[in-house]
């Protein structure tokens, strides 16, 4: 082989090998997701990249995962690298921790996904009974419910809201993907006995605000609000 053609395929090569290779910038955004110990939005990869325009990188980085273990993804606005779904089953642990809610904090829940913001007298309102303090302070510990704020109203109420953690847990980027209650239905998620007031719960108007009757269990401090996790 002469000089010329051996000349000719380095080349090649390195042209190859340019088409292939990842640029710095996307390598960087890999980099620092990989590192996060949370999820990270736009915003802030781009300031720790010296604000650089990431979105590209983004999108490359989704094309490069998408058949891979691993799939970078976005939730509530804040992207991170996941487990393929198909492949949960290879690293589920033989025990696993349950974390069950007690039907009021399915329904504290469920309001406040299909609603928010919304307040606890909003949120009474829609039940027809008084919610425990330690119902919302579970969803609270579990990540899933945050304070988000107070109501411009007399009395100022503080206002509940979802939170990236929630959206994350059941696989949603943003609450326009929460299921309808046709959807819940014909997946078999909605017990008969509770249809009524999930379906008040998830498609009804919001009430004004206003004193709620008390449960017999929230008068005495034994209701089942405050039994949510085991």
């Amino acid at each position: 082989m002469n000089e010329d053609a051996m000349t000719e395929d380095a080349l090649e090569e390195a042209a190859a090998a340019n088409e292939t290779a990842p640029d710095d910038l996307v390598r960087a955004v890999e980099a620092a997701l990989f590192a996060s110990q949370e999820p990270m939005t736009v915003e802030a990869l781009s300031a720790h990249l010296g604000q650089a325009d990431i979105r590209p990188a983004l999108a490359e980085l989704q094309r490069h995962y998408a058949g891979r273990g691993i799939h970078l993804v976005e939730r509530g606005k804040r992207w991170h690298f996941e487990t393929a779904p198909d492949l949960a089953h290879l690293l589920r642990r033989e025990k696993e921790e349950l974390r069950r809610l007690s039907r009021a904090a399915t329904e504290v829940l469920a309001i406040v996904a299909y609603h928010e913001p919304v307040s606890r007298a909003e949120i009474e309102s829609i039940r027809g009974v008084q919610t425990a303090k330690g119902t919302l302070d579970v969803l609270m510990e579990a990540g899933w419910v945050r304070v988000a704020g107070r109501r411009e109203v007399p009395g100022r109420p503080v206002i509940y809201a979802t939170t990236p953690e929630f959206l994350a847990h059941f696989g949603l980027r943003s609450l326009k993907e929460l299921p309808g209650i046709d959807e819940l239905r014909a997946a078999g998620l909605l017990d008969p006995v509770d249809d009524d007031m999930i379906e008040a719960a998830l498609s009804g108007p919001v009430p004004q605000e206003r004193d709620a009757p008390e449960e017999a269990g929230d008068r005495d401090g034994h209701g089942d609000d405050d039994d949510d996790v085991t």
